[in-house]
């Protein structure tokens, strides 16, 4: 699983409205208020003690005090700002699900808010946080993938925006993985055409990811199973000339070697030049 970390968790409403009232809130108050009208207690107060309750990581505490806010001063704008709070303790829970429709709802009543960037990385990051491992379905990948997608589109120039770019090429890593290890599962299975396929789509669709030395090398080995020495002499020339340097390279041209389909020493007795100018005459 895709371990994120947890940045730009905050927005800058928080202060501005905390400074306003900020005042200590002990257990004793706690205890008090909780028999008092919420009405009669004025909003920034109120809103206050959900600040507090977030500094102190009391994150259920905090999405009651900020929903408290809301129902009871629903047309103040410190409700604007609590009902995005409340997401954000949500989040800090793992209640991801509450915290997408809390910040739906968000970003349906308030597309103009100054914050409304934070909310859709925030909701972002809820599918991002929930991506599998890559032995399970990958549909959560690619929900997350859309949605921090959404949020390079709408806010290119954010810093949620240079965040959510980095979430997205793990993601494309990610899935990548998914395909290569499915190839390698059809390929145990000798299922040699099912497992070209999952190699060959790393290829096409994965081009700026890892995985792509090691499916090139898969393919060059399914190849000569199948008896198909130019199409594993092509695709290792490939390898070859975009990885020199890789231990993929070395195992095809190695394997080429022990299978007879080219003369040479294996790598590590002859000459470090790359595989492509050690075969580009023979295959083309």
């Amino acid at each position: 699983m895709i371990v994120a970390t947890r940045r730009f968790c905050l927005p800058g409403l928080l202060l501005p409205l905390a400074l306003v009232a900020c005042s200590a809130w002990n257990g004793k108050q706690a205890s008090l208020e909780k028999q008092q009208d919420p009405s009669k207690i004025p909003v920034e107060e109120l809103y206050n003690h959900g600040v507090d309750a977030l500094q102190g990581k009391r994150w259920q505490v905090a999405a009651d005090q900020f929903d408290l806010v809301q129902q009871t001063y629903p047309y103040s704008p410190w409700a604007v700002n609590a009902q995005l709070m409340e997401a954000y303790s949500e989040y800090q829970q793992n209640k991801y699900t509450d915290a997408i429709g809390s910040l739906d709802r968000y970003i349906q009543l308030h597309p103009t808010n100054r914050d409304v960037a934070y909310a859709y990385y925030l909701r972002a990051l809820c599918f991002y946080e929930q991506i599998a491992d890559i032995q399970r379905d990958q549909k959560g990948t690619e929900q997350a993938m859309g949605a921090l997608q959404e949020v390079v589109n709408r806010f290119p120039d954010s810093a949620y925006a240079r965040d959510a770019r980095l979430k997205i090429d793990l993601c494309v890593d990610h899935l990548a993985g998914k395909e290569m290890a499915v190839g390698r599962w059809y390929e145990g299975q000798r299922l040699y055409a099912a497992a070209i396929g999952r190699f060959q789509r790393v290829v096409d669709d994965f081009q700026t990811t890892n995985h792509v030395p090691e499916a090139l090398h898969r393919l060059t080995e399914i190849y000569l199973i199948l008896g198909m020495p130019e199409e594993a002499k092509k695709t290792a020339a490939v390898l070859g000339h975009n990885y020199p340097g890789s231990r993929w390279y070395e195992d095809s041209w190695n394997q080429l070697i022990a299978d007879r389909e080219v003369k040479g020493r294996p790598v590590g007795e002859a000459d470090n030049s790359g595989f492509f100018s050690r075969t580009f005459g023979w295959i083309f």
